[in-house]
């Protein structure tokens, strides 16, 4: 019974939360900035693979740490700027999602390449795969007021 009861607070908490502009604002906000962290992240994933001849997992991590500096940077000043708290307290929590998200995608991306898939092709799609956990972990507990 009890059980129940949470399942209906929170799909109407979540009903809530669809049904409000400013979430669908800040999801446009937070994609045009991931946009801009997902070139960076492949910009300087190729240039790791195939300039300096890295290895696929630890090129994909050097990106993601390139570009995950740009995307909190961009989503602390632009999406979540009414959420504004200290800036070490959410930077560490920004960075905890984006280690977890990282995790994330470097086991998509082995996962992706153990299949057969090209190396770029994999961590695009992995980039991708990964963007909707970050989002809402980092709205609700990085970036909370």
């Amino acid at each position: 019974m009890a059980r129940s009861t949470a399942a209906g607070v929170a799909a109407a908490r979540a009903g809530r939360a669809l049904r409000r502009s400013q979430n669908w604002i800040q999801l446009l906000k937070f994609s045009l900035v991931g946009a801009s962290g997902y070139v960076i992240n492949l910009a300087v994933y190729i240039l790791l693979l195939k300039g300096a001849d890295m290895h696929y997992l630890p090129a994909a991590a050097c990106s993601f740490a390139v570009a995950v500096t740009n995307n909190y940077l961009w989503n602390r000043r632009w999406t979540f700027r009414h959420q504004k708290g200290n800036l070490y307290y959410q930077g560490a929590r920004f960075l905890l999602v984006s280690l977890a998200a990282l995790a994330l995608n470097l086991a998509i991306l082995r996962g992706l390449v153990g299949l057969g898939v090209g190396k770029i092709a994999a961590q695009a799609l992995a980039i991708i795969l990964v963007t909707p956990f970050s989002f809402t972990v980092n709205k609700l507990w990085s970036f909370r007021r």
